[in-house]
């Protein structure tokens, strides 16, 4: 890990997931941020410029993660940080659905944590 590395924000309206994705990612020394819901986080992702990955949960209950990716897609000072779909209902398609809104990588949950750490690594 480089000695500045960037900050994971993690989007997600359960507690339970953030504290698991809080575990995985303190565990590998990430610094990172959570918020509940979609709009804490693009406030977030405005006042912190040290962001350099999202974690999105897709199914959120007052903006989805569809909405909340393209607010970050239109949005010119954060337009490119990657963004990393989290979805418990996978179902088929929407992987593919997630990549056309804008997402750089997907995952289910459960999640399998070497598979998200490879994509972190990636996009960091």
């Amino acid at each position: 890990m480089s000695e500045k590395q960037k900050k994971i924000l993690i989007i997600d309206d359960d507690s339970r997931n953030i504290f698991a994705l809080q575990l995985t990612l303190k565990a590998r020394n990430y610094e990172f941020k959570s918020c509940l819901t979609a709009s804490e986080g693009l406030d977030a992702l405005k006042q912190d410029g040290d962001i350099g990955l999202v974690l999105l949960d897709m199914m959120m209950a007052e903006m989805d993660g569809y909405e909340t990716i393209e607010i970050i897609r239109s949005t010119e000072a954060f337009r490119h940080v990657p963004v990393i779909a989290v979805t418990a209902n996978a179902m088929t398609g929407d992987r593919e659905k997630c990549m056309e809104a804008g997402a750089n990588g997907y995952i289910s949950k459960p999640i399998d944590v070497d598979r998200l750490l490879n994509m972190i690594e990636k996009w960091l």
